[in-house]
């Protein structure tokens, strides 16, 4: 494979900078650059030369040997003072040498999944981290990185092969003096395996909303003060404010991090009749988005209905707190009464949804356990019609076997590797 190479920190005037090589010249194309290198997880400061000989930089160079490093193949990193010109004489050195080239987009994190040094799982993990926000993010990302999600599966794995083989023994040897009744055990191992899919897939949905984040829609009639209210918890001027009736028209969004929750709220157009064509399709835009979310807050006047149904674990305030003095649930987003209520009412709120998170973060993760757990009911049925059927139940553990596979990246993985590494920079 080709030695590669990349600064795996940011563009840009730093501090420090580092330039990552990965490859089977790694070490050797570096010595040529800074003399003897240190000895394998050692750093020690070298001078970087160029092909002419003059000095470029001086590095804290930090090695790793095949096949421990984060890719599998040696590497080393030069830690170089952050200048832009250093970073680029640097890079423009290592593309001189035979054998060498600049790494493309997640090329590093590619070839640590090629060489095994991580699963599928883990490079969407190890992307979420970098993209990560806030403090629920970052744990949850780290979870994933760590490989728990993993070694949960390959459990599963495990089991459901123990389980087919059980079933396939049975079926090569039922002539000889073998035990044929494997039944017992083998739906115990499908109850046990279905049991655990169960739970993380229901957990998905809202490790999934961590990630990306939730939606809470302000809800209520037109000038009732959500935009000021929204304006106020957003602490400067992100939506148009009037006396008017209907000033907001489309859906205003701002994002913020609530008690380490990533949060998006939402500013809708107040819900009324209106012959205004553009304003009934902000109303109609409005409901959708307010059904999508994951919790709406309602602004009512005193002893005014809300203008569609509460679920379940809404909020519903009494607006323009600052005239009728009222204390919460009245709120003010002209003086602030009220507001540090309502924020630990929606964190309260978005907490105990985001107690339900597993392991499993991606619509990609839930849709490979479905199919698993698929597998499994079909086998358990079929389990029940006796020894005649072992043959379909096995085939039938094997496409969940399969499925689990494929979650982890072991098989049909190629499809989706370019679409993942592509939101990755060019150092990782």
């Amino acid at each position: 494979m080709d030695t590669i190479f990349a600064q795996a920190t940011a563009v840009g005037r730093a501090g420090v900078s580092v330039v990552r090589v990965s490859g089977p010249r790694a070490h050797a194309v570096c010595a040529d650059m800074v003399g003897p290198l240190p000895e394998p997880r050692n750093s020690s400061l070298r001078m970087v030369r160029g092909t002419d000989g003059g000095y470029i930089d001086q590095a804290l160079v930090l090695c790793f040997e095949s096949p421990n490093s984060f890719t599998g193949e040696d590497i080393v990193e030069l830690h170089l003072h952050g200048s832009i010109a250093i970073v680029r004489r640097v890079l423009d050195e290592l593309g001189t040498h035979g054998e060498t080239r600049l790494a493309h987009p997640g090329e590093f994190t590619r070839r640590a999944l090629e060489n095994g040094r991580i699963d599928l799982v883990q490079v969407e993990g190890l992307a979420d981290l970098i993209e990560a926000e806030t403090e629920a993010q970052r744990k949850q990302a780290l979870r994933v990185l760590s490989g728990a999600l993993g070694s949960k599966v390959e459990g599963w794995r495990r089991d459901l092969i123990r389980a087919a083989a059980l079933l396939e023994a049975t079926i090569d040897f039922a002539d000889e003096d073998v035990p044929v009744d494997v039944s017992d055990e083998v739906r115990d191992l499908l109850v046990r395996v279905s049991d655990e899919l169960t739970v993380e897939i229901e957990g998905t949905g809202a490790a999934e909303r961590i990630r990306s984040g939730f939606e809470v829609a302000i809800v209520g009639a037109p000038n009732v003060g959500k935009s000021t209210l929204l304006n106020r918890l957003a602490g400067r001027e992100a939506a148009i404010t009037s006396s008017i009736a209907g000033t907001t028209r489309d859906v205003i969004e701002v994002r913020m991090d609530l008690g380490g929750l990533p949060v998006t709220l939402l500013d809708t157009a107040g819900i009324r009749e209106s012959a205004d064509e553009i304003e009934a399709l902000g109303v109609q835009l409005a409901l959708r988005r307010a059904a999508q979310a994951d919790l709406r807050v309602f602004l009512l006047d005193q002893g005014e209905a809300p203008p569609i149904p509460i679920a379940a674990g809404d909020i519903v305030l009494r607006a323009k707190a600052d005239l009728s003095k009222m204390s919460y649930p009245s709120v003010s987003g002209i003086t602030g009464a009220g507001l540090d209520e309502l924020l630990g009412e929606i964190e309260a709120v978005l907490s105990e949804l985001a107690s339900g998170a597993g392991l499993a973060t991606h619509e990609r993760h839930a849709a490979a356990m479905k199919l698993a757990l698929h597998g499994l009911k079909s086998s358990f049925n079929l389990l029940e019609f006796g020894p005649d059927q072992y043959d379909v139940v096995a085939a039938e553990l094997r496409l969940g076997i399969h499925a689990l596979e494929a979650l982890v990246g072991r098989i049909d993985a190629e499809n989706l590797l370019d679409e993942i590494f592509v939101s990755f920079c060019l150092g990782k």
